[in-house]
């Protein structure tokens, strides 16, 4: 797991022209504040905060009539500090960033907009409420969204966040293939699975092959489907009136339970029940040219490029950090060599001022002070001139 990252991979170093109308980017408190948010160990604080945070949220426990536990009053009390903390960093990158005015700015990024909101509603709750309409502490629900903090302040986290965006246009083609295979299914089982056996001496009551009912086929035994389940003539006849498998739900009735049925066949979980309903109610003979093309085509393939695309872009993802890693890995090496260039030429230029001096005062017999004056006079113009 990587370490935290600022402002979910944006420069730092490019907050804008000024901060508030008021702090340049050579400001010194604009300096100090953007050198703290960059700080690893402010962001592992930060990171700390959040999850102590969420050991808080996850311990408390309410009781009815709004009676609390001793431990859930001691957790309350830690609210107030964990808010003020979470203002500091809210405020500390907004001084060092800007408010919202110019690009990278505290409020262009997603992440700083959903703290900024917590933070806010969160002193919201903290006001004495007034008169029994007005329920702030209702507000007190948005603290779960503190947790997210977690997704920008860890890259992995980032990264998975990340490719479920191109995972959109998966879903719309899953969702077209779903739609398409409901008003199929409507065409087809409208009304099918609503039959079933009901005794001839009490006509409420659904006589049961099994531990359920099972939809029937109105035909009798010479002219029912091959595969069609076909009530006993001697005490039971099948009649439309069952609300149908798993309480009507699973139905092909509306687009709605169409669908839904749809996809729970595509994720292959109880698939199998449905087929046999379905072959009770209208036979076995063509119903598996429904059933099969829907498995193949919505579990087989279309399940599966979901994977691919989100195991793709995790690549593609993690490919970009590691060459952002070796261009900053890159980036440092030229800084040093930079500086390491300008140390050997500073003490080149030291090495021939001293040869020339040891020549003026060795060879010329110019005295020290003298041949000292004289080198100084061209050294220091000609570092000037530079």
């Amino acid at each position: 797991m990587g370490g935290p990252s600022s402002q979910g991979g944006q420069p730092l170093a490019g907050g804008g022209p000024t901060s508030l109308f008021i702090l340049s980017e050579d400001n010194i408190i604009r300096k100090y504040t953007r050198f703290i948010i960059e700080w690893p160990p402010f962001e592992y604080a930060v990171l700390l905060t959040i999850i102590a945070n969420c050991v808080v949220l996850a311990l408390e426990e309410h009781l009815p009539h709004g009676d609390k536990t001793i431990l859930a009053q001691k957790l309350e009390k830690t609210e107030a500090y964990f808010l003020g903390i979470f203002c500091v960093e809210a405020s500390l990158k907004i001084l060092a960033l800007g408010f919202v005015m110019h690009k990278h700015s505290y409020l262009r990024n997603i992440w700083n907009i959903m703290d900024f909101f917590v933070v806010v509603t969160g002193f919201i709750t903290l006001f004495p409420q007034k008169g029994p309409e007005v329920d702030l502490r209702t507000l007190r629900a948005i603290r779960v969204l503190r947790p997210l903090k977690l997704v920008s302040g860890i890259p992995i986290l980032k990264s998975i966040i990340k490719a479920m965006a191109p995972l959109l246009q998966i879903g719309l083609l899953v969702l077209f293939a779903i739609v398409i295979f409901a008003i199929i299914g409507l065409e087809f089982y409208s009304g099918a699975l609503h039959r079933s056996c009901y005794s001839l001496e009490d006509i409420s009551q659904i006589v049961k092959e099994g531990e359920f009912p099972t939809p029937c086929n109105a035909d009798n035994d010479t002219i029912a489907p091959t595969g069609a389940y076909v009530c006993n003539s001697s005490d039971s006849t099948c009649i439309e009136q069952w609300e149908g498998p798993n309480f009507g739900i699973t139905s092909f009735d509306n687009i709605g339970f169409a669908m839904l049925t749809v996809f729970q066949c595509i994720t292959m979980e109880g698939w199998t029940a449905i087929l046999y309903w379905t072959n009770d109610a209208l036979g076995s003979t063509f119903n598996w040219i429904y059933f099969v093309p829907l498995i193949v085509l919505g579990s087989f393939f279309m399940l599966n490029l979901v994977l691919g695309v989100l195991s793709g872009e995790f690549a593609k993802e993690r490919e970009k950090v590691e060459n952002r890693q070796e261009f900053l890995k890159l980036r440092r090496q030229q800084q040093l060599e930079k500086e390491l260039n300008g140390y050997v030429e500073w003490i080149c230029k030291a090495g021939r001022g001293v040869l020339v001096l040891f020549r003026l005062v060795h060879v010329k017999r110019v005295p020290v002070r003298t041949a000292t004056f004289r080198f100084s006079i061209p050294h220091t113009a000609h570092d000037s001139h530079n």
